[in-house]
């Protein structure tokens, strides 16, 4: 700049507008090229930087390598120079590993020695450390992994989570985190989908329903020029089945567009899928893994975790089979679908917890004939109140009952229902032939399933007897498989969520597997000796 004055103009212009200023004085290095070039910014980027003015809660979805992280850390840059000294920005980098923190804390470094001279204020040698440093007008950047100790010592007035559906922490962790900013601040979540992760996806859905103030930017890779330059719309269920099996689709019914963002949204809608060489490459990469790619690419929660229940799955059962209960009993704990079938055969899974504890007790009924939930329950109540009512319940829909008894905590409402002289109850090794043909000696044993035992074979039972098409009708139930995922290779709900309509319901499809499916087999047998 020639002048004061011309300085001045353009120091506000770069106040003014953040977009305008990146582009104009920050440079980013392209691999393609091996050099530094212009940071050009896209549609969806200026948006997000705009975004990040306008708003003090952000959320930002996005899909690899869509450079969010590099232009928020430019973005960051410009608000550390153009600071007042009477109001400093201290800045919070926060990832699930320190190595992530510190690297886009060393990008905010890059690009805050880029600025010309005549507006760059320059770093202190007070503090000038990889994971913290200052500038000259006080403000300060502060690179921390999760840990109980990440926010001790440090008000931060720009709080931003680096691929946040990655955290590890619970709920005080993050109560802590807005906590800090209650004086005023931005807080800035980045993230490629992790599944439903307790903290990134629960702010995403809370702020799609308007629960909380977070704004989202939704960053998709179609919107790219970088990777849109021979983009195509496929018309099919699976991309991942068109890459793999070309021939059996039709060219000619390809859709090709000119860059419109409005008549993208139309194709999506319409079931199409963007499909372009980059996609396809990145794709390769990924050895075509589904989840992957509905994780790096497609934005996808649902397809995006290491979720029990397949995506396509969940979501043929939110859009076909869930019901609204047609009448709700016990405080609206207890949902009921469907009256009792004469001649049709019914089975109960039933989950006993404390009653005072996180978990919850849980009963489903389920009708073997027609393949479909019936009834569910899910409250606090003591084991042998849980007994009476499943007692109430296995009488009018005269069911078969599977209990829990892992722990002992089922034991209680086993002996009750005993007690109670209920007679169709599982016993495991016992009436696996004909659960029908009542056996008293049987009775000596307490009735029940040991869930840990066979926890692998009861939860496919369930994942197949879904995929198959059995009818769940409970909206819990379905929100507890959104969070039922596997844990070191164990199926286990995510922390935070439940999964107790699922255990019930998948004794009940096990009793059902193992016994009311060996039970046709038998009369099928029977069936067919007589006619010979």
């Amino acid at each position: 700049m020639n002048s004061k004055i011309e300085q001045l103009k353009e120091y506000a212009k770069i106040i003014k507008d953040a977009p305008y200023a990146l582009k104009t004085y920050l440079q980013t290095y392209d691999n393609t090229q091996k050099k530094y070039v212009p940071l050009e910014l896209f549609p969806d980027q200026i948006q997000l930087i705009q975004d990040y003015e306008n708003y003090n809660e952000n959320i930002t979805r996005k899909y690899r390598q869509a450079g969010v992280t590099t232009v928020t850390a430019a973005w960051i840059s410009k608000k550390l120079q153009t600071a007042k000294e009477s109001e400093p920005e201290r800045v919070l980098l926060i990832a699930n590993k320190r190595d992530t923190a510190v690297e886009m804390a060393n990008k905010v470094r890059h690009f805050i020695e880029q600025w010309p001279e005549w507006i760059n204020v320059g770093f202190s040698p007070d503090k000038n450390s990889e994971s913290r440093f200052r500038l000259n007008n006080g403000c300060e950047v502060k690179a921390v992994a999760t840990s109980a100790d990440a926010l001790r010592g440090y008000t931060p007035t720009i709080l931003v989570f680096d691929e946040a559906a990655y955290i590890e922490a619970g709920d005080d962790f993050w109560a802590a985190s807005m906590a800090s900013l209650s004086t005023g601040g931005k807080i800035i979540l980045i993230s490629t989908p992790n599944g439903y992760d307790p903290i990134y996806y629960g702010v995403y859905d809370h702020a799609l329903r308007g629960i909380n103030d977070f704004h989202i930017t939704d960053l998709r890779w179609f919107n790219d020029p970088r990777y849109t330059k021979d983009l195509s719309w496929v018309k099919c269920q699976d991309i991942c089945h068109y890459m793999l099996n070309r021939e059996q689709y039709d060219d000619n019914e390809v859709v090709l567009h000119d860059f419109d963002i409005e008549k993208y949204q139309e194709l999506v809608e319409q079931g199409y899928k963007p499909f372009s060489s980059w996609f396809e490459s990145m794709s390769k990469k990924f050895k075509y893994d589904r989840r992957k790619i509905a994780q790096e690419l497609e934005c996808d929660f649902l397809g995006s975790g290491d979720g029990v229940i397949p995506s396509d799955t969940q979501e043929n059962i939110a859009k076909n089979m869930i019901r609204i209960p047609k009448e709700k009993y016990m405080q609206g704990t207890f949902w009921h679908w469907k009256e009792p079938v004469e001649g049709h055969r019914y089975i109960m899974g039933v989950d006993v917890s404390r009653g005072d504890s996180e978990d919850f007790s849980s009963i489903n009924i389920i009708d073997f004939d027609e393949r479909e939930q019936v009834a569910e329950y899910i409250g606090k109540i003591p084991p042998d109140d849980l007994a009476s009512v499943a007692y109430k319940w296995g009488i009018l829909y005269e069911a078969y009952i599977v209990i829990d008894i892992t722990g002992g905590m089922g034991v209680a409402t086993s002996r009750k229902l005993q007690e109670m002289q209920y007679k169709n109850l599982y016993i495991d090794g016992i009436n696996t032939q004909n659960i029908w043909e009542w056996n008293k000696k049987a009775m000596d044993k307490i009735p029940g399933i040991n869930f840990n035992n066979k926890r692998t074979q009861i939860v496919a039972a369930f994942e197949e007897q879904l995929r198959k098409g059995f009818s769940i009708r409970s909206s819990r139930l379905l929100n507890e498989l959104n969070t039922f995922v596997y844990m070191n290779g164990r199926p286990d709900h995510m922390k935070g969520a439940h999964d107790d309509s699922i255990m019930s319901m998948s004794m009940a499809l096990y009793a059902a597997d193992m016994c009311f499916n060996q039970l046709k087999k038998n009369e099928s047998a029977n069936k067919a000796m007589l006619e010979s």
